[in-house]
């Protein structure tokens, strides 16, 4: 009915403002608002007239939430909630934020390629020792982006950033993607960001064809969901493909790259180096030979923070509200069968 009121309910702490600009959506919306930690701190009766749940983590069984009919997820990458029972049941959809942190994450990323393309981990090594070496125009010869040849391994929100980001810096942009045959990306992009219409990359791969695209590649950068399909994409085969000059740099998730095979070719130098923000464990453990490799800037999975994610997050949902209120196609669609 048109006219029946959607009763939400909010779990993250959105301010004031934001609440408000949901509210101000449609006059059906009725939003309770629980910042809990528990979902037992969410009572029955909140829970049996949910229709729409905004989450982390907290998902209730489908006895509990017989209305509910949509999900909205604060995260882009959901793996670790995708064998939840409820995400199953055949009249709920769930929507991730995908693209709400890609801005952040576009910067993380270049900042990443210029560290490691100009030798910052030798130059702060150096610092330390209070050195001014003689050999400064050897030692410390860049990696320069411009001329550069770039693989974006999945080509989502935060890789079409990055494309978008370096794309004027003189560079050959590669990217690897499930689908080929659909460029276009139809998920939230910030206005002002991305490659929503995807024609930025110079050359696009089958994911099928990864080696062939890591073999040309200056720096690889891997930004790929988790999912079983990409559960240890690239193994040393993979890294046996990259040129000895090439940098990678990871912030996806840490089971995409087999940790083993890629420190055996970082201690062999069979890449020159490496900038990680995730990990099979996290926190990386003290005894993990990463630490203390010089060619390698470690991140304690911080890629995506931003000061700007709970606006973005807000701006994200108030638009999919929109779109489920008139019926229209909502954007960031989980896709149970693919994994993300």
């Amino acid at each position: 009915m048109a006219d029946t009121p959607i009763e939400v309910l909010i779990t993250i702490a959105f301010s004031e403002a934001q609440l408000t600009q949901f509210e101000e959506i449609s006059p059906r919306l009725r939003i309770t608002y629980r910042q809990v930690r528990r979902i037992e701190e969410i009572t029955a009766e909140e829970w049996s007239k949910t229709e729409v749940l905004y989450t982390d983590r907290l998902l209730p069984n489908s006895n509990q939430a017989p209305r509910l009919r949509w999900i909205q997820f604060h995260f882009a990458g959901i793996d670790f909630m995708a064998d939840s029972p409820i995400l199953r049941k055949p009249d709920l959809v769930a929507t991730t934020l995908s693209g709400a942190a890609a801005p952040q994450m576009g910067e993380f990323a270049l900042m990443m390629m210029l560290a490691l393309g100009h030798r910052l981990p030798d130059l702060y090594a150096n610092q330390q020792k209070a050195d001014w070496p003689r050999d400064r125009w050897e030692r410390f010869i860049p990696r320069e982006l411009r001329g550069s040849t770039i693989g974006l391994v999945g080509y989502g929100s935060i890789s079409r950033e990055i494309a978008r980001l370096v794309q004027p810096m003189g560079v050959t942009i590669l990217a690897a993607k499930r689908d080929v045959m659909h460029p276009r990306d139809d998920g939230y992009t910030p206005a002002g960001t991305g490659d929503p219409e995807g024609n930025l990359f110079t050359r696009l791969y089958p994911i099928q064809a990864l080696k062939s695209m890591l073999k040309e590649c200056d720096f690889i950068v891997v930004a790929v969901p988790l999912s079983a399909a990409t559960r240890g994409l690239i193994g040393a085969e993979e890294l046996a493909a990259v040129k000895p000059t090439a940098y990678i740099i990871d912030f996806s998730r840490g089971n995409i790259i087999d940790q083993p095979a890629l420190i055996e070719a970082l201690q062999n130098k069979k890449i020159a180096g490496a900038a990680l923000d995730v990990f099979p464990e996290e926190p990386l453990p003290p005894s993990s030979p990463l630490w203390k490799m010089p060619n390698v800037i470690i991140t304690p999975h911080i890629g995506s923070i931003s000061p700007h994610y709970m606006d973005r997050a807000a701006e994200l949902f108030a638009e999919n509200l929109r779109h489920y209120v008139s019926g229209q196609p909502l954007m960031n669609l989980f896709e149970l069968e693919r994994g993300y």
